[in-house]
């Protein structure tokens, strides 16, 4: 669970980010839409301490925190602490990435520093065979020299790879084939359904969004304008007449 509490960014007269309230639920896929501008990826460099909030704040609400003396639900401010790192994954972009690495090279790193051997991290990668489509693997390229699509791929394996208790991916849909888009859709879904995490995707492809979505928020200048349930696309015609009224 996310919860947001007045939570305020600016760039100069710029509002970027402008929510009082917002909770993200254990098992709910969000999706954020809005225009270019709107403030999505603002918003996700905040909950993920990237940049520095103006005001206000973000708890993550894990039901458990593995290795601490939690014994119950803990909330952590990532702003005050790191040990909701382990336990949140995510890709916004490249950066995310260590490009001279080979993905085999990216994975076994990141197996290592989450105390995972190499047979454990041979069969999480497993799980994303067919995601990966013989494209990623095997092919002794840098992540540098893969297709954009390819390093779309590897950034979002990454996100999911240490199976965290919150995903989060900055336009996920972006340089995959429709093959590729359509297996994303599935992934998602069927991950938030078996774990019970919670998971936020932003998008400019409105069509795979309201596909995924348990629930949709729409932003325009920072504000969630529209806080919309998606139950069998329910939130579609709103908004579809949103969208083309622009």
């Amino acid at each position: 669970m996310i919860k947001i509490d007045n939570l305020k960014k600016t760039f100069g007269d710029t509002v970027a980010c402008d929510i009082p309230t917002f909770t993200v639920n254990d098992g709910e896929i969000l999706g954020l839409v809005g225009n270019n501008g709107a403030g999505k990826t603002t918003l996700f460099r905040l909950l993920l301490d990237l940049l520095q909030a103006d005001g206000g704040s973000v708890e993550y609400v894990f039901a458990t925190v593995p290795d601490t003396d939690a014994s119950g639900p803990a909330a952590i401010n990532p702003a005050e602490s790191e040990a909701w790192k382990q336990h949140v994954g995510a890709y916004i972009d490249e950066g995310f990435l260590i490009d001279f690495l080979t993905p085999e090279e990216f994975f076994s790193f990141l197996g290592k520093v989450s105390n995972m051997k190499q047979a454990e991290v041979d069969e999480r990668l497993a799980q994303f065979e067919r995601f990966a489509n013989g494209e990623i693997f095997g092919q002794k390229k840098l992540i540098r020299n893969l297709s954009a699509g390819n390093k779309m791929k590897v950034g979002i394996i990454s996100a999911l790879f240490r199976q965290p208790q919150t995903v989060i991916l900055d336009e996920p849909f972006n340089f995959l084939d429709p093959t590729s888009q359509v297996l994303l859709k599935h992934l998602l879904k069927d991950y938030a359904e078996q774990t019970g995490s919670t998971v936020i995707i932003s998008s400019h492809n409105l069509q795979h969004t309201i596909d995924i979505s348990s629930r949709i928020a729409l932003l325009e200048h920072g504000v969630i304008i529209r806080d919309l349930p998606n139950a069998e696309g329910s939130a579609r015609a709103e908004l579809e007449e949103y969208f083309g009224a622009e």
